[in-house]
């Protein structure tokens, strides 16, 4: 049975955006400003896709308060003195959500940004139009709770079977698994092919763009719902 997904909801950085080094720069820059230990680039890429205030309490979860609210202003004012451009965003996606929106697919992102961050983001390169809905950690859940996903499907009047999640984290999948909604991995993120794989994803891609050749010549076979890390909010 073919499945044919109403809803596709996408994660933002390293799904979308080629952001994942800045990021991993941005924390650095931030422990070094608060004399805190630099965390190795693989611990940094493994926070990506967290709301910052939980990916604090990952990487330092010993500072206190005012540290962390410390490093949280410090990073994103540095990210923020990059100005994003549609330069920024993978090869081929701009064509790619186009043509998806234009087939009636619903489309989203579900991100652990800040609203305010998205909406510079989604401005600077030229996407925001493609989005039917939008999502972030600081005014919902972080992921892996399936909030953000829940609320995005209630508001698009979208079922979980009819869903679709496409990231490039575990964050992203457990999120997903949570939810009851399938999901997509990319690698060309913050996770690995083998750490995504270990979650069961229906696919994982190299490329985000190449989630069009699977949604058009892939059938998919669904199974139980699952859930992973947390009790179901939906």
């Amino acid at each position: 049975m073919t499945r044919d997904f109403e809803l596709l909801v996408f994660d933002w950085d390293g799904t979308l955006v080629d952001s994942i080094t800045w990021i991993v720069e941005c924390i650095e820059r931030a422990a070094r400003f608060c004399k805190l230990r630099l965390p190795t680039a693989g611990d940094s890429q493994r926070v990506i896709g967290l709301g910052l205030g939980e990916a604090m309490e990952v990487l330092y979860p010993e500072v206190s308060s005012s540290t962390r609210a410390r490093f949280c202003t410090v990073y994103r004012d540095y990210f923020r003195s990059r100005e994003m451009t549609p330069d920024h965003l993978f090869e081929g996606v701009v064509e790619m959500l186009g043509r998806l929106k234009s087939r009636g697919h619903k489309l989203a992102v579900a991100t652990g940004k800040t609203r305010a961050g998205l909406e510079v983001a989604l401005g600077s390169t030229g996407i925001a139009g493609f989005f039917d809905s939008t999502r972030c950690a600081d005014e919902t859940a972080s992921k892996p709770d399936p909030l953000m996903l829940c609320q995005l499907m209630s508001e698009l009047r979208v079922s979980s079977h009819d869903t679709l999640m496409i990231g490039d984290s575990v964050h992203d999948l457990r999120m997903a698994q949570n939810a009851c909604v399938e999901a997509i991995a990319v690698s060309c993120g913050a996770d690995g092919t083998t750490r995504l794989s270990e979650l069961a994803p229906l696919f994982v891609l190299d490329h985000t763009t190449d989630l069009e050749r699977v949604l058009a010549h892939t059938e998919i076979q669904p199974h139980p719902p699952r859930s992973l890390g947390g009790e179901l909010k939906c």
